[in-house]
């Protein structure tokens, strides 16, 4: 029996999948949207600290920054929040940005991995076959 959080849940991931898959046909609304979003949210978390009296001292500016980047790094998200993880891993393979890449690049790298799904699968089948065949030949000899 589900719990009602694990209900909440389950409802907002559905949401988000179904919201997430309409607004992604429409990239600037999305951005827009997105972007308003974010905006408000941290003006609210702005008004919020705001109101205590230590954090609006220099200080407490200090102890903000000094708390708020020993928990991004704990967490690791500094580095994949201001560079980005895809910006990391394309710098260290000598690779283009996702933006800077033709239709046809796209599409060749899709072919690409479409194309090892392929032999992958291809290879599970003949050691699912070899599993089968080890399998009655172990039979075989218990007989």
């Amino acid at each position: 029996m589900k719990t009602v959080a694990e209900k909440i849940f389950v409802f907002f991931d559905k949401l988000e999948d179904h919201v997430r898959g309409r607004l992604s046909h429409h990239p600037v609304a999305y951005s827009l949207i997105g972007g308003i979003a974010l905006v408000t949210f941290w003006y609210g978390v702005d008004i919020v600290i705001g109101s205590v009296p230590f954090f609006n001292t220099f200080l407490g500016g200090v102890v903000l920054v000094v708390v708020s980047l020993t928990v991004l790094l704990m967490i690791g998200v500094l580095v994949s929040f201001f560079v980005g993880d895809t910006v990391i891993i394309s710098g260290l393979k000598h690779e283009k940005k996702e933006i800077e890449k033709t239709e046809e690049e796209i599409k060749e790298e899709d072919l690409e991995v479409h194309t090892a799904l392929k032999k992958i699968n291809h290879i599970e089948k003949l050691l699912e076959g070899l599993e089968s065949k080890q399998n009655s030949c172990v039979q075989k000899e218990k007989n």
